[in-house]
């Protein structure tokens, strides 16, 4: 039975979509996709470090994902870090590399005791070894879980994912060929979808039903570019610690009244359709 909280997050979504009830099965969209935007900008414009943004955004996601799971969300793919942040000073990078060793340390037994997965997908070279250890040991400690499953995005990027997933796919056909466990055509091999998902970061990740950014910035920065294919886009212009259960809610509900086509025509019918890009 869901607990009084569960039942009054489910309510008050159902209250914001308009239906009548809450819904036993909790909210529409299953698999939930966030760009994390303006921690820098909120800081700067409270005359506060950037690392203050920083820590306050880390207890905005902590609010956002305990509501996602009140709400029944399946999956939570979350930027956190991206390629291209290497690139920024090196104190800052630096605050955030403690930052994620201290948010592992604080939040992922939290996660763990509410039934929730945790899952990093990205490059981790680079990384300290230390946080590198914490990565593991939080993936492991949460790796039977099946409540909700939350993806961290870092040392990400989609360009280089798909790169990535290209050349593992590549190189497991050139394997299979000279073993002779395939034949060779006389052309070009033929790959599907499916061949190339299998070489993602998370070939079990479904594609994220809706994306929402934060910041008022109108772009997805090259995250989850495959996956994202047919998502639905939320722009919000909160930054993100200022960004809430509520704005959640309203994100969601936006959703709600949305009727995905997957490149057909609009016809009349539920708002949500199925995941064309699910792993079968």
């Amino acid at each position: 039975m869901a607990s009084l909280r569960q039942w009054l997050a489910r309510w008050r979504l159902r209250k914001a979509t308009g239906a009548a009830e809450p819904a036993a099965g909790g909210a529409t969209c299953r698999y939930l996709a966030i760009i994390m935007d303006g921690n820098g900008r909120w800081a700067q414009g409270r005359g506060l470090p950037v690392a203050a943004g920083h820590r306050a955004g880390a207890k905005a996601l902590r609010r956002v994902l305990e509501h996602a799971l009140d709400l029944g969300i399946e999956e939570v793919t979350v930027y956190s870090f991206s390629t291209e942040n290497w690139n920024r000073p090196k104190d800052e990078v630096e605050a955030l590399m403690q930052l994620f060793a201290e948010m592992i340390d604080s939040q992922v037994p939290d996660m763990h005791e509410r039934g929730a997965r945790v899952r990093f997908v990205g490059r981790r070279e680079g990384a300290p070894d230390e946080l590198v250890r914490r990565i593991e040991q939080a993936e492991a400690l949460t790796a039977g879980n099946t409540r909700m499953t939350l993806y961290i995005a870092f040392g990400y990027g989609g360009r280089r994912e798909v790169l990535d997933a290209a050349q593992g796919l590549a190189a497991e056909y050139c394997a299979s060929a000279f073993e002779g466990d395939v034949a060779v055509p006389d052309g070009e091999p033929e790959f599907t979808e499916d061949d190339l998902r299998r070489h993602l970061y998370a070939p079990e990740m479904h594609d994220p039903e809706l994306l929402i950014r934060t910041s008022g910035e109108l772009r997805i920065s090259n995250f989850l570019l495959w996956q994202c294919a047919y998502s639905e886009l939320y722009f919000s212009d909160r930054y993100w610690p200022d960004f809430g259960p509520e704005d959640l809610d309203a994100a969601l509900a936006d959703y709600a009244r949305r009727q995905r086509r997957f490149g057909g025509r609009r016809a009349p019918g539920p708002a949500s359709g199925p995941d064309p890009g699910a792993p079968s």
